[in-house]
């Protein structure tokens, strides 16, 4: 009996030792957290989504604290709360227009496949059989590995096969961008609705074997745009947001109605006819020029 007396009073006096030393060390070795972390993690969204890039917000909210994120780095938490943030670290936020994700694929039903998948319901996974089953190498694959990552449920897989982005929900956290394999997810300013809904980078008939709605790079929209706003680059049309005025002469000329807003056919017709008649119109216009410099 006295035996089992002294091991738990030995064990008594070991573990007070060991806390007293355990103790001790915590105020010689304790990091001393900025007081102004907790008032910034308190202004983000609190959904943990990863969209800024760190391990959740109080990953966002130290680095935005260190100075190693901006103000800004929360996309979800909106303009207000980045105003709030930057109060708090005493620098001014950068205020600049609302974006939102968009997927760049007008495919889905349209795109020819190579073959039927049928596997983990992933887009992942679906590239890493065969390269994907779809023939257009740029096309969504429909699976809908956006639509998980998206926090705020503004991610959906739309009737034709092809991820849809509610913007009223976005948040522009591009979480959904990063979990896309193909890399179809852009952000894009919530006011300008002309968008080119393409990635493939093939030319004419090349595009057209894989996708009936895909860019050929035909440049009928470069050379109508009046603002030099939109380019074929690398076999795709582009759009220079900075110069884009949504005038969306562009979409009316486009063969592939790869160009959101999609024109309609009285659309595009009537766009024809007041262009034939500008044509007519600086015709006589120039046959006029000769008569008048002889008189």
């Amino acid at each position: 009996m006295l035996n089992v007396i002294s091991a738990v009073l030995v064990l008594g006096l070991l573990g007070a030792l060991f806390g007293a030393l355990l103790a001790v060390a915590s105020k010689i070795f304790e990091v001393k957290k900025d007081p102004r972390e907790e008032a910034v993690l308190g202004k983000l969204a609190g959904a943990n989504c990863g969209g800024c890039g760190y391990p959740g917000c109080a990953g966002c909210a130290a680095a935005i604290v260190a100075g190693e994120a901006p103000v800004t780095a929360c996309a979800p938490a909106g303009p207000d709360a980045a105003a709030a943030i930057a109060e708090i670290m005493g620098q001014s936020a950068a205020v600049g227009e609302r974006e939102v994700a968009f997927v760049r694929c007008n495919g889905g039903t349209a795109a020819a496949k190579r073959f039927e998948y049928v596997g983990i319901r992933d887009c992942g996974a679906a590239t890493k059989v065969a390269a994907g089953p779809l023939e257009c190498a740029w096309g969504c694959l429909g699976l809908g590995s956006c639509v998980e990552a998206c926090k705020f449920g503004a991610m959906r897989i739309g009737p034709n096969g092809v991820a849809v982005v509610d913007e009223e929900k976005c948040t522009d956290c591009m979480a959904c961008a990063a979990a896309c394999p193909r890399k179809l997810i852009v952000s894009v300013p919530a006011s300008k609705k002309v968008r080119v809904m393409c990635l493939n980078q093939d030319k004419g008939k090349a595009a057209m074997s894989v996708c009936e709605n895909a860019c050929i790079g035909c440049g009928l929209c470069e050379r109508e745009c009046k603002k030099d706003a939109i380019h074929v680059v690398n076999g795709i049309a582009s759009i220079d947001y900075g110069k884009c005025v949504n005038c969306k002469l562009c979409t009316k000329v486009c063969p592939r109605d790869a160009i959101t807003p999609i024109a309609t056919p009285e659309e595009k017709e009537k766009y024809k006819e007041i262009k034939k008649r500008q044509a007519e119109a600086a015709k006589q216009k120039a046959a006029a020029k000769p008569s008048l410099a002889k008189k």
